[in-house]
C-alpha cells in the first residue's frame, strides 16, 4: 500500500500523455489551413514515365520563386512580401506567411534531372522530372 500513496496510478499516464503534447508541438506547426509541415504545401507523385510536383503557392510572382536541381535532389525557394497594412492600421490576426522559404525533394535515381519542367498557373507551381528510358517498363514479345 505505501508503493500506491507515494506513485499514484496516473502518474506514469499523466507523463506520457504530455511527452506526446510536448512532441506534437515541436513537431506540426498550426495555421490556418490546419496543421502543416512547410511553405509551401507540397504533393509529390510518381507515375510510370515522370515524377510528379505541386507547390502550392498562391499570391507569389513566379519571377521570385527558384526551381533548382542538384545532385538529386529539387530545391524549391523563393520569397513572400508581406501584405502591407494601410497607415494607421493595426493586425489583429496576420497567418499568411510572408518571408524567404525553401523546399527540398530527393529524386529517386532513375530520373532525367536534365529534362525538368516547370509551370506556373493560377497560385500552383507544376514540376514534372521525367524517367530515363531505361527505367521505363517494356513490353517483351515472347516468341
Amino acid at each position: 500500500m505505501l508503493y500506491r500513496s507515494l506513485f499514484p496510478r496516473d502518474l506514469f499516464a499523466d507523463l506520457d500523455r504530455l511527452q506526446g503534447e510536448i512532441q506534437r508541438n515541436l513537431e506540426i506547426s498550426p495555421s490556418i489551413r490546419g496543421l502543416t509541415r512547410g511553405f509551401p504545401a507540397m504533393n509529390v507523385g510518381s507515375t510510370p514515365k515522370s515524377v510528379e510536383i505541386y507547390a502550392f503557392a498562391p499570391g507569389i510572382a513566379p519571377e521570385s520563386l527558384e526551381v533548382q536541381v542538384e545532385r538529386g535532389v529539387l530545391t524549391v525557394a523563393g520569397e513572400r512580401q508581406p501584405d502591407p497594412l494601410p497607415e494607421k492600421a493595426t493586425a489583429h490576426i496576420d497567418e499568411r506567411f510572408a518571408g524567404r522559404f525553401r523546399r527540398v525533394v530527393t529524386l529517386p535515381d532513375d530520373v532525367d534531372t536534365t529534362a525538368v519542367e516547370a509551370r506556373y498557373r493560377d497560385g500552383v507551381l507544376h514540376i514534372t522530372v521525367p524517367r530515363k528510358e531505361a527505367a521505363q517498363p517494356q513490353r517483351i514479345a515472347i516468341q
